[in-house]
């Protein structure tokens, strides 16, 4: 078939219907028969010409151009089809330069039977191309929002959803328990990424994602989708239990009561696509203690110790209130953990004192052993708060003196025994970290005792400059997170009472003191932050003026 005997408006035509059928731009349809027409034209010629179509967009009309490239004269010829060297330019061209092209029309092809397959291959190939940029465009500014759709199929546990101009994938481990859908049911998913890849835009969608329960209670209490209410945390169990906390903006508006709404309906709404999930409702409170009194209802509390630095919590409850606190296989207890992103230490009245009269007698013996003191003496000490030999030896005297049955003179006496025992255990230390190679500019550096000099040594910090490569959760210890579980990492010296912050400022002295680091520098650092975000802070305040 020769394109000049063809009606020359039937390319528009088809360009049109295939893209008012594929929804993507006819540009890009006539762009891909262009390209087409072209390499059957290269199969007509030869392979090694630049040839090259332009189909006009109002008439239609198809015009087959050879194209040759002006190369340097320092270039060899490679390809005489498609490049000329200056010298032979100049038959063309006036004053040809490297880089110039001469364009000639060439005679229309005869399609044969090879050559239009080949050409209708590429035009599928551009148009898949451009459907899927087409589906990717639409679907990733809708990360993060509920869709609907309809199931097509399922394969190997993963449900296939069609998503309109697309298709999404429900993975098995995102679907609620034991769900299963057949061909043609409708669905309601969280869109939780969109992801290019060369096969295509990828849709992955979640039942189990707790930002598909945040976007539920939107659908269904206007307070938050109005920014009235506002969900402040959720944690979920798929398909068995939820705890969701929710703070009102609006004194007026009880958070707890519109999210559950007249009689429960709601919540309901909200429980019945999740396939009866239970949910619990709790109002957010910036105090973390309280938080958690809520979080862990309807278990009673009766004491809670907030460790914040290990973000830890204790909770003491009733001894008839501990199986309701930790829930069926600890899910209420490993929810409320989720909800406000501390660990959380259960354990029942009794076990708390038994635990304190632990310490009580640990204390005890340590003052007895180490300042010769009788056991009325000593629990006399541990029963006014003081909790190791430091607190002793270095208290102003007066606070020791306020204990019944303690002069100044006792007082003194007690220091004196405290500050020999720490001299004679110091002194001890120092010379088993020196054995251990442990340099003078370790026990020089302020913050360091000798105890922890040996510490150090062992592990094998021995100078200045192994303490400066140290991290500071190396020193002071952390948390980390593994497979949703966090798993505490212990610090040389966390157990001396080292903090994350002072061990960070203790590094930094180490650094700055080695020349390491430029002090001036990171007060200019600092500053430099300092007054990006006043500017951004200000940037926001005057848009908020002007709203």
């Amino acid at each position: 078939m020769a394109i000049t005997s063809a009606n020359q408006l039937e390319l528009l035509q088809t360009a049109e219907a295939v893209a008012r059928e594929k929804m993507i731009d006819p540009g890009l349809v006539v762009e891909a028969m262009e390209e087409s027409l072209a390499r059957a034209a290269k199969s007509r010629y030869g392979a090694e010409m630049d040839i090259r179509v332009e189909i006009d967009r109002k008439t239609g009309k198809a015009t087959f151009t050879r194209v040759r490239t002006v190369i340097d004269p320092e270039e060899e010829l490679e390809n005489y089809q498609a490049q000329m060297t200056p010298e032979q330019a100049k038959q063309y061209l006036d004053d040809p330069k490297p880089g110039d092209t001469f364009v000639e029309e060439v005679p229309p092809v005869e399609m044969g039977r090879i050559a239009a397959q080949s050409a209708k291959q590429v035009i599928l190939q551009k148009v898949r191309e451009a459907e899927r940029d087409r589906q990717y465009e639409e679907f990733k500014d809708r990360a993060g929002t509920i869709i609907n759709g309809v199931v097509k199929r399922e394969e190997y546990g993963n449900v296939i959803v069609d998503v309109g101009r697309g298709e999404g994938v429900l993975r098995r481990n995102e679907k609620i328990g034991r769900e299963s859908y057949r061909p043609g049911d409708r669905i309601r998913c969280y869109i939780k990424e969109v992801r290019r890849e060369v096969r295509g835009p990828q849709i992955f969608l979640s039942r189990t994602a707790v930002e598909f329960m945040s976007e539920l209670f939107k659908m269904e209490v206007p307070e938050i989708y109005d920014g009235i209410i506002e969900i402040k945390a959720v944690a979920r169990d798929p398909g068995s239990r939820a705890k969701i906390a929710v703070i009102s903006y609006e004194n007026s508006i009880d958070p707890v009561g519109a999210c559950v709404g007249m009689r429960g309906s709601r919540v309901q709404a909200v429980v019945n696509e999740l396939q009866g999930e239970k949910i619990d409702i709790i109002p957010w409170n910036e105090d973390a203690p309280t938080f958690l009194v809520n979080a862990l209802q309807p278990a009673e509390v009766s004491k809670v110790v907030l460790d914040e630095e290990a973000e830890r919590i204790e909770v003491v409850v009733p001894e008839e209130q501990l199986s309701l606190a930790i829930g069926r296989r600890g899910q209420n207890v490993r929810l409320a953990s989720q909800l406000t992103g501390l660990d959380i230490d259960i354990m029942t009245e009794e076990e708390e004192s038994a635990r304190r009269q632990a310490e009580f007698e640990t204390r005890t013996k340590l003052f007895m052993d180490t300042l010769d003191l009788d056991e009325f003496f000593a629990q006399l000490l541990v029963s006014e708060g003081f909790t190791n030999l430091e607190e002793v030896a270095y208290v102003e005297v007066d606070e020791l003196s306020v204990i019944d049955g303690v002069d100044s003179d006792t007082a003194s006496e007690l220091q004196a025994r405290a500050r020999d025992y720490l001299d004679a255990q110091n002194k001890l230390a120092e010379a088993r970290a020196r054995e251990l190679g442990a340099e003078d500019s370790l026990f020089a550096f302020e913050g360091l005792t000798p105890q922890m000099v040996e510490v150090l040594a062992g592990d094998g910090v021995k100078t200045m400059e192994d303490f400066a490569t140290c991290a500071d959760w190396e020193l002071a210890g952390g948390w980390t997170t593994v497979n949703g579980e966090r798993i505490k990492d212990d610090g040389l010296l966390e157990k001396f009472g080292v903090a994350l912050e002072e061990a960070q400022n203790m590094v930094m002295t180490a650094r700055v003191q080695l020349g390491w680091v430029d002090i001036a520098e990171l007060e200019a650092e600092a500053a430099a932050k300092r007054e990006a975000a006043e500017a951004e802070d200000g940037a926001a305040e005057t848009e908020e003026a002007g709203a």
